[in-house]
């Protein structure tokens, strides 16, 4: 299996799993979860990324999200969110992944009237976060969720403008959300792709298939992914061991 695929794992289950990622040649996308971070072993934490670096593995990391905002109007939550990632940075010194995957808490059903504040105050909290990522020698990416299209996050990375501070594609997000093309997003934000999430979807719910299980066109998706960020990370996020083992299979011919 290629080094430059991860798949994503809670870091719950990290443990029970090791050994299969190191098996397969997979990279894991730790997902340091609020309970994660309350339940963290620091002492396992090192030696699990201990053992990836000597089989040759790396990881990334996906931050807690559930509740947080980086940019919210409640200076309450901006500060919960800020002490979680605090907490995720700690965590990521003994990982050391290349990209740590933020959400950026924006959609326009909450924020349309309010997006120049929410904007204002995500740019504001994400230049305090910069010097914690390079402290580690990792990038931030911020992913889409809800997004419909991506000027609001072509906004936010032109105005933060660091090579530190950067995007991961969520494809099976877009196919939920998206109003507007593969081929137009990429046009908008290819070049500031660090890695992409890579699942499978009918449009209708967050399902989570294996690449290749639904309409998705991944025949496209691939190359305009190798056209624009032939070096991001290749993120499997299938939710299940079972489903992790189909979509290896299924990506193989992208490679």
């Amino acid at each position: 299996m290629s080094r430059r695929v991860h798949a994503s794992i809670p870091w719950l289950r990290l443990e029970e799993h090791l050994e299969l990622f190191i098996a397969r040649r997979v990279n894991p996308e730790v997902n340091l979860s609020a309970e994660a971070l309350d339940n963290m072993d620091l002492t396992l934490l090192k030696g699990q990324a201990v053992r990836l670096r000597q089989v040759g593995l790396t990881a990334s990391v996906h931050a807690a999200f559930m509740d947080l905002n980086p940019g919210s109007l409640d200076s309450t939550i901006r500060n919960a969110t800020r002490q979680r990632f605090e907490q995720v940075f700690s965590a990521a010194e003994l990982l050391q992944p290349k990209v740590i995957v933020f959400h950026p808490g924006y959609d326009d059903l909450r924020y349309g009237d309010y997006r120049q504040a929410w904007l204002d105050n995500s740019i504001a909290f994400w230049r305090e976060m910069l010097p914690l990522a390079k402290g580690v020698g990792c990038r931030i990416a911020v992913e889409n969720i809800f997004e419909k299209e991506p000027s609001i996050l072509k906004e936010l990375l032109t105005a933060i403008d660091d090579a530190s501070f950067r995007h991961c594609f969520d494809v099976g997000h877009w196919n939920m959300f998206h109003t507007g093309t593969l081929e137009q997003w990429f046009a908008v934000m290819g070049g500031f792709v660090v890695e992409s999430h890579i699942h499978d979807n009918f449009g209708l719910r967050d399902d989570h298939l294996p690449l290749g299980e639904a309409e998705i066109d991944f025949d496209l998706f691939f190359s305009l992914l190798k056209q624009h960020a032939p070096d991001a990370v290749w993120t499997i996020e299938a939710h299940t061991i079972e489903r992790m083992e189909r979509a290896l299979v299924n990506i193989a011919k992208y490679f």
